[in-house]
């Protein structure tokens, strides 16, 4: 310090401001993540609901917490990268409740689980086949391909089935790994989700699904081929709305056919858990990770409320709040993120 900061100060040092320096890189850093907003959200309903009833941070209930978070979260890892190409795949609700029956099939006809999980994962790759192809051939949008898919596959999996479920495998190494297992499920969200990240961000499968979002006729005229990474993504979008219905089948005992709104309330859950968790719906932009935390919240949610004891009528409530709140949110953060960008320029 020189003699005229001491005579200034009366001689005591001034602490350079670290404090308002941290906050100031920490808040940067959370701007920079839309993951961020979404995790703080589900911490703080965790910290709510664990002060206002003492049976939430229990083990039962943490595992209750995974059941609920597990189908919707894997569902909504493949809509996210649909969703940051630009597409929405209404289907993968209806295909989550068929693929399981492709599978029970495939064992009464003595085929081990594991081929049989892979040849019912075949016929929910077909699905997204056929969508990705009639969405980019004929050039209908993708909401009214799927939404038709949607009610083509309910009705042939209620003629399949009778309408009426059945039984799953129960017994076997097998059936543990596929969701039979406590927590084996969870094993497959979180293998999903951090393979998804990596392709999302590390790959150019990644770099391509963005940029066909942010500006299809730009990324096309820049030699990206849109039609095929496109299609991929409908193609997994599809296999691991399958997946989640196998493992989830297989987890409860029964395979159910999924009468009633039963589909379009799954695809609904994982569209919200990506909208929550930072996904735009008009493309270009999206993070897997915000799309497991959008999940978790919404699992954190409707387990606190039921053991609150709290109507489910109220739930729909808040979900319908939670989707016009994120949006905007959202909105507000990319807009943001702009102006930060182009203050460094």
């Amino acid at each position: 310090m020189t003699e005229l900061e001491e005579r200034e100060t009366g001689g005591e040092a001034i602490e350079p401001p670290v404090s308002r320096s941290l906050l100031v890189r920490v808040g940067t850093y959370l701007l920079r993540r839309p993951e961020s907003t979404v995790a703080i959200a589900a911490l703080a309903l965790a910290v709510y609901f664990t002060l206002a009833n003492e049976f939430f941070l229990t083990a039962a209930n943490i595992r209750v917490i995974a059941n609920v978070l597990i189908p919707t979260a894997i569902l909504a890892t493949g809509q996210t990268m649909l969703l940051i190409s630009g597409e929405i795949d209404l289907s993968q609700g209806a295909v989550y409740f068929m693929t399981p029956f492709l599978a029970h099939f495939a064992v009464e006809a003595g085929i081990p689980l594991p081929l049989a999980v892979m040849l019912a994962l075949l016929g929910a790759g077909v699905i997204g086949l056929i969508n990705g192809g009639i969405t980019l051939a004929v050039g209908i949008p993708s909401f009214i391909v799927t939404l038709g898919m949607l009610l083509i596959v309910q009705g042939v999996t209620l003629n399949l089935s009778d309408g009426f479920p059945a039984r799953a495998p129960s017994v076997g190494l097998d059936v543990d790994i596929f969701g039979g297992a406590p927590f084996s499920g969870l094993a497959w969200v979180i293998l999903f989700v951090a393979f998804l990240h990596i392709v999302l961000t590390k790959t150019r499968w990644g770099v391509y699904t963005i940029a066909i979002g942010d500006n299809r006729l730009g990324a096309r005229e820049a030699g990206v081929p849109a039609y095929r990474i496109t299609m991929r993504n409908f193609i997994v979008a599809a296999m691991l709305a399958g997946f989640a219905g196998i493992i989830e089948g297989v987890r409860i005992g029964s395979f159910d056919p999924g009468a009633g709104g039963a589909a379009g309330l799954r695809v609904f859950m994982a569209v919200a858990a990506a909208v929550i968790g930072g996904t735009v719906l008009t493309g270009g932009y999206g993070t897997i990770i915000g799309a497991f935390l959008g999940a978790l919240v919404l699992a954190v949610l409707q387990d606190g409320f039921n053991i609150m004891g709290v109507s489910a009528f109220t739930f729909g409530i808040v979900l319908g709040a939670a989707i016009i709140v994120a949006m905007v949110v959202n909105a507000l953060a990319s807009k943001a993120r702009i102006r930060s960008q182009s203050v460094k320029l």
